[in-house]
């Protein structure tokens, strides 16, 4: 393990940040493939250009695993047709842009773990419980995270062994989903959205950059993996638990679905849509150990 080489896409993200710390922590080399060549501290940064198709020489050599983390954020901008083309070629591209340079070096990393989501499976009412087993959906996000996959795929047919974590709402008082819920609570204005009753499949930051890593590490793992802690919750049980970890009333009326989709159009499906996720593969296939099993702990954590 130590001074072992992962290079990361996406390492200035949300998750690549903290990963980045745990990695460093055991001992591992870290490196980035980044669209600037900036300095940051413990991490070679190498530049690539996706467009170009250009990665800056000696960044895959010696790299023993690969994180797949880049892609543009899908709740950062309305999604225009523009933006929609670069939230699919921002996961699609930068997969190819890596097969085709690790294919003509015949660079052969131990392994190869992308991010995907929990939108595979699309939107549905609640009473669907999706395993990895369950089929992919036919709307944009689903469909966005089917060709994601699709672009891993490839690095496993090249024998490489592959990793996709399907990831849920991912817990963080960094950014993500929380601190947008806790603005309004910290003030006393907390409300569901929606119906409320959507349900949430959530992940505490750390239990998910820990799952990279036994990902890496473990050669039992291979495939698709629900990322998500085992106890999903309604939008409404969530908006709940925030305000009573904060010591706030929740008091205000729901925040209606229409004035939603009027705000966001077609992107308000990210925070209307309902998706129940089962971790079978963690729980039934692996020895992987949660440290926030319980959304109050998980939440205590992170805004306390």
């Amino acid at each position: 393990m130590k001074g072992k080489k992962v290079l990361i896409t996406g390492g200035t993200g949300l998750i690549g940040k903290r990963l980045t710390q745990l990695l460093l922590e055991k001992g591992y080399q870290v490196a980035y493939l980044s669209r600037k060549k900036t300095s940051i501290p413990s991490v070679q940064v190498f530049e690539w250009n996706v467009d170009k198709g250009y990665i800056e020489e000696g960044a895959l050599e010696n790299t023993d695993y690969l994180i797949h983390l880049a892609g543009a954020g899908v709740a950062d901008e309305r999604w225009t047709g523009e933006r929609k083309k670069l939230i699919i070629s921002s996961r699609t591209e930068t997969a190819k842009l890596i097969h085709k340079t690790l294919t003509e070096k015949n660079i052969r990393p131990a392994a190869f773990v992308s991010s995907s989501g929990s939108s595979y499976y699309g939107e549905d009412t609640g009473d669907i419980r999706n395993t990895e087993s369950s089929p992919p959906n036919s709307d944009f996000l689903s469909q966005v995270t089917v060709v994601w996959e699709k672009a891993a795929d490839d690095m496993a047919a090249l024998g490489i062994r592959t990793v996709k974590l399907r990831t849920g709402i991912v817990l963080s008082n960094e950014g993500g989903a929380i601190p947008r819920m806790a603005a309004p609570a910290k003030l006393g204005f907390g409300a569901p959205l929606g119906s409320g009753k959507q349900w949430v499949s959530w992940i505490h930051i750390d239990d998910l950059c820990r799952m990279y890593i036994a990902a890496m590490e473990n050669e039992s793992w291979e495939g698709a993996y629900n990322a998500v802690a085992a106890q999903p919750v309604t939008n409404e049980e969530l908006t709940k638990q925030i305000c009573i970890t904060l010591g706030k009333p929740q008091w205000l009326p729901n925040v209606p679905a229409f004035g939603l989709k009027l705000a966001f159009g077609e992107m308000a499906s990210v925070v209307l849509g309902s998706s129940y996720l089962i971790n079978e593969r963690i729980a039934k296939e692996t020895n992987f150990q949660y440290y926030y099993e319980e959304l109050d702990k998980a939440l205590v954590e992170i805004l306390l």
